[in-house]
């Protein structure tokens, strides 16, 4: 497969998945702000999302305030956004055009037609009047992408590059959450708290489980109440639930190897070993040596897979 063509697999499936993780972090911020809180607290929600995008910077030279309205018309509308849902959405179309040969019909249209539809679902009063049902809209057209492509396109290359990059971009966006999330908190909230802060975790760790679909899962999982290590054992190191870090990472390192090719030896073992570590890892050794540090290092080492992904596969990065 040409490099330009698998360069333009890769990214599609990025943008698409960034898309709906935007769309997650936008929606569960939303829902949380429905709830009684200070002032403080329910700014501090919007400036950690965008914290986990690593855009606080660029949005407070163009915006004069954190309110929710501000907040969400960068990361919905502003097309000077590279991770603003209406970016990426139409960053995918224009890959998914530039390979159009190499889709399948359907692939192609659902594509397409999420793009033309983007601006009817979030112009004007309907996403004034309820940003959540315009989020599961994001979330929707994500989930169909990912099953059009499952059900009709041939498990060749193409395939495998589109898989490569919708489960490395899930894997850096579930480690930011983990790591902005629990930074955030401290300490503390791994130990003993007042009743007060008992209710609080819940509406904070459970909103943080909605944001990955996990809220259910983790009832099934572990059937008790609500608790900061289990929920990241769950989204880090359970390779059954399908945002985690090692479910992630277990879908990178089999379609990398289905197209790994005379040069591609090194990104594979990277990939291997950073498998083995949460396949093996255990979540209280984590947490002993930090669990800053060791998303910190897994954020370090995703990207470095996918530099390495870039030079080994795709169109190399010029600069």
């Amino acid at each position: 497969m040409l490099s330009r063509t698998a360069d333009h697999l890769f990214w599609m499936a990025r943008y698409m998945e960034r898309a709906e993780n935007t769309a997650r972090m936008l929606d569960v911020n939303y829902q949380m702000g429905l709830l009684p809180q200070s002032a403080e607290m329910a700014e501090q929600g919007w400036r950690s999302l965008l914290s986990i995008s690593e855009l606080t910077e660029d949005f407070t030279r163009r915006y004069a305030d954190f309110s929710p309205r501000e907040v969400m018309n960068y990361m919905v509308h502003d097309e000077s956004n590279p991770s603003s849902i209406s970016s990426c959405l139409k960053a995918a179309r224009e890959n998914a055009r530039a390979v159009r040969g190499a889709l399948t019909t359907e692939v192609w249209e659902t594509q397409n037609q999420t793009w033309l539809e983007f601006h009817r679902q979030f112009d004007g009063a309907r996403f004034q009047r309820d940003p959540s049902e315009c989020f599961e809209w994001v979330k929707f057209r994500s989930h169909l992408s990912r099953g059009v492509t499952l059900g009709t396109m041939l498990q060749d290359e193409a395939f495998h590059f589109l898989r490569i990059g919708t489960f490395l971009e899930r894997a850096d966006n579930t480690a930011r959450l983990l790591d902005v999330k629990f930074h955030g908190m401290g300490d503390e909230f791994f130990g003993a708290s007042s009743q007060k802060d008992v209710e609080y975790d819940f509406y904070h760790w459970s909103a943080i489980l909605r944001s990955v679909s996990g809220f259910e899962v983790y009832r099934k999982v572990y059937r008790n109440v609500i608790q900061p290590e289990k929920v990241a054992e769950l989204l880090i190191l359970r390779a059954d639930m399908p945002r985690s870090l090692a479910a992630c990472m277990n879908e990178v390192v089999a379609n990398l190897l289905a197209v790994a090719n005379e040069q591609s030896s090194q990104t594979q073992r990277r990939a291997g070993r950073l498998r083995a570590d949460l396949l093996y890892g255990r979540i209280d050794e984590i947490l002993a040596t930090g669990l800053h540090a060791y998303l910190t290092q897994f954020l370090d080492r995703v990207n470095d897979l996918g530099a390495g992904i870039s030079q080994d596969f795709l169109v190399p990065v010029t600069g």
